[in-house]
């Protein structure tokens, strides 16, 4: 598990990269981080139900949040179940 500082950072991070998805009617819910350092998160609003929400999370949050908080190894969604049939090209 990440210590305090760590965790601050992260929601300090996700905070910053918030207003990306507010743009696009969107947002985020911070869940926890785990032992094996990843962030769990819920993508919400139009972000929630988006066939390109898995390419948002990944290559825009996941790649910014380790450039913030390298001790972060990746950024997974709990709610990825919305996400089981779509595919990304």
């Amino acid at each position: 598990m990440v210590d305090d500082k760590t965790l601050e950072k992260i929601k300090e991070a996700l905070d910053a990269f918030r207003p990306q998805l507010n743009a696009d009617g969107g947002d985020m819910e911070f869940v926890q981080v785990d032992d094996e350092n990843r962030v769990h998160i819920n993508l919400t609003g139009a972000c929630g139900g988006c066939p390109m929400a898995v390419m948002t999370l990944k290559m825009g949050l996941e790649r910014f949040l380790k450039d913030v908080c390298p001790e972060v190894s990746e950024v997974v969604q709990d709610n990825a179940g919305d996400f089981k049939d779509t595919e990304m090209f």
